[in-house]
């Protein structure tokens, strides 16, 4: 079985290995056949809007070359992300926001080959490890035509994360666990659309507190 193996990231460092990080996407999402070339740039736009972020932070999984990723970086004190919540936005969540105390996971992919492993979650463990926030946010798609929860939203209540509500237009950037079919397996992925992507459809939005 091949040895994975974790290691963070610098802001330079990433931006060192975006063409890797690039590929891992569009493995990881597996887009309509003929779109690679494009959702590849869309990514890498994305990407670099993301690495600029304040408070960016990265962990990669690698084997002889990367294999997964979970990225993230704190949200703006402004508020700007939670324009297109759906209903009111709880007290504490814009204290926390307005604070600075609040992180976005904006995207968590592993390449198909390796998933069921484990390495989704070892990847957002060590991401979230040291954070100082109060809160962690990510976005997921809405369950489908018969109720049913996509493999993201589940992969987050194992882990202990709540629904807060949806998120919808105006546009916003989102975050994603993303893997043509989630970090363990199974459908299409989805804690988030990835970085920088911005809302054109209603999301899920779910939110965990870092355990003290």
């Amino acid at each position: 079985m091949t040895e994975v193996y974790l290691r963070r990231l610098s802001r330079w460092q990433a931006e060192q290995q975006r063409d890797g990080v690039a590929d891992v996407h569009v493995a990881a999402y597996r887009g309509a056949a003929g779109a690679e070339y494009r959702d590849r740039q869309s990514f890498l736009r994305e990407f670099e809007q993301h690495v600029q972020q304040r408070d960016f932070d990265m962990v990669v999984a690698d084997t002889n070359g990367l294999v997964g990723c979970a990225y993230g970086h704190r949200i703006d004190r402004t508020g700007d992300w939670w324009s297109g919540f759906r209903g009111g936005l709880p007290p504490d969540i814009e204290e926390l926001t307005a604070s600075g105390r609040t992180f976005l996971l904006a995207e968590l992919m592993v390449v198909p080959g390796l998933r069921r492993r484990g390495i989704a979650t070892r990847l957002a463990e060590r991401l979230l490890a040291r954070l100082d926030t109060d809160l962690v946010v990510a976005t997921v798609d809405r369950p489908d035509e018969n109720g049913h929860a996509n493999a993201a939203a589940r992969t987050l209540h194992t882990w202990g994360w709540s629904r807060l509500g949806e998120v919808g237009p105006p546009a916003v950037p989102t975050a994603g666990i993303g893997a043509g079919s989630g970090p363990h397996g199974g459908g299409r992925p989805g804690i988030g659309v990835g970085p920088g992507h911005h809302q054109t459809v209603t999301r899920e939005v779910w939110i965990r507190r870092p355990p003290r």
